[in-house]
Formats: C-alpha cells, sequence, structure tokens
C-alpha cells in the first residue's frame, strides 16, 4: 500500500488503469508508451500522452492544476518532426489560439480567437519565433479593424487602423520599429483631417490639420520655444 501511494503521487513508475499499463520504460530508460502524469500530492492530472522510445509522439494534452477533466493545451507531435501543432482553451474548454512551435519558437500563421467565440480576432506570422509578416486584427463582425507588417520582430511599413464599417482611420508609417514617416487621420467618413511626418518617433516638419475638408492650420515641428 506505500509503495502504490508513492507510485501515484510521483507520477513517474509504471501502473495499470481499467487494463491499460501507464509510464513505463524502454530497455534504455527511456519513456514508452502511454503516459499520465498528476500534480504533486494531487489526483489532478497534469499531462497525458505517448512516447516512442523517449520523443512524444502523436496527441499530448495538458492540464492546469484544478482544471478537471478539460485541457487547457493540446499539442499534436510528429514522429519525423520538430514541428508541433499546438492549441489553447479557456478553463470552458474555448478555443484562445493555435499555431505551431518548433522548440520554444512560434513559426509560421497563428490564430486567435474573440473571448469566448469561435470568430477570429487576430492572425500574425512567425519565423524563427519572431513576428515576420502581416498582423491582422478584427472586429466580432469579421471587418478588419488592423494591418501592420512585422519583419524580423519589428513593424516596418504600414501600418493601418479601421472603423467597424471598414473606413480607414489611421495609417502609420514605420521603419525599424519606429514611426518615421507619413502619419494620416481620418474621420469616421473617410475625410483626411491630420496629416504629418515622423523621424525615428518624433514629430517632424510640417503638420496640417483640416476642419470639413479645408486646412485650417499647420505647425511646425519641433515646436519651436518662445523667444528663441
Amino acid at each position: 500500500m506505500r509503495s502504490t501511494f508513492l507510485f501515484c503521487v510521483l507520477g513517474v513508475i509504471s501502473f495499470s488503469l481499467l487494463g491499460q499499463e501507464y509510464n513505463t520504460y524502454d530497455a534504455n530508460g527511456k519513456r514508452h508508451g502511454k503516459w499520465q502524469k498528476r500534480y504533486e500530492n494531487s489526483d489532478q492530472l497534469r499531462y497525458e500522452g505517448t512516447f516512442d522510445h523517449g520523443k512524444e509522439i502523436g496527441e499530448f494534452k495538458f492540464y492546469k492544476p484544478s482544471g478537471g477533466n478539460t485541457p487547457t493545451a493540446i499539442k499534436i507531435f510528429s514522429k519525423d518532426s520538430d514541428t508541433v501543432q499546438i492549441k489553447y482553451f479557456t478553463a470552458k474548454g474555448k478555443i484562445i489560439s493555435k499555431g505551431q512551435m518548433i522548440n520554444k519558437d512560434r513559426i509560421g500563421v497563428w490564430t486567435y480567437y474573440h473571448n469566448g467565440s469561435d470568430k477570429i480576432m487576430m492572425t500574425e506570422h512567425y519565423k524563427s519565433g519572431k513576428l515576420n509578416g502581416e498582423q491582422l486584427t478584427y472586429f466580432e463582425n469579421g471587418q478588419l479593424t488592423e494591418k501592420t507588417i512585422y519583419v524580423d520582430g519589428k513593424r516596418q511599413g504600414k501600418r493601418t487602423m479601421y472603423s467597424e464599417k471598414g473606413v480607414v482611420l489611421k495609417e502609420f508609417t514605420y521603419e525599424n520599429d519606429q514611426l518615421h514617416g507619413m502619419t494620416k487621420y481620418y474621420d469616421t467618413q473617410g475625410e483626411l483631417i491630420i496629416e504629418g511626418n515622423y523621424k525615428r518617433d518624433r514629430k517632424d516638419g510640417i503638420w496640417k490639420y483640416y476642419e470639413n475638408g479645408k486646412l485650417s492650420e499647420q505647425k511646425l515641428f519641433p515646436l519651436q520655444k518662445s523667444g528663441s
């Protein structure tokens, strides 16, 4: 009885459940076959899945300490590849996000969902763990709310923001993750209201302000101090 208790707590010794043997090793001491591991001093599963001579293969389910029977992450491992398919879930089983990883680096397309919904909130592209490509964000109605370009983890080029009706509201230009270049602001009808340039995250040169489609004011940046 004492040894059985220790085996359950550690979750690293083989045991039999409904005729299925878990937590076994091959001749070289590597995990092999179906495994289940529980949290210390708890009956709550931490993970369950299958090993092939020390390598994870197929579907692995991961649970939180108080997560019950609903996995908060599911990873699918390939026998012939280091790429892992991953899905994250809420405590109620609603999908949060999904994508791929190699080791700890995100790769390819990742998709995120609105809270408690199967509607896409955002998609983004990764290369070797860094954002690389388009990042698209959506309202719950499916309308695009923001589009940003990343290169090697940094914003690069145009970033555009939209209203729920698809009207362009803001346009920014980035270089090496800094505001650098033309910026424009529009009202909800799509009329230009402000335009000007940034240079290394600071307003630079003449900024123009419009009312009812007509130029109403101009400012020169950096602002000149009075008396200078």
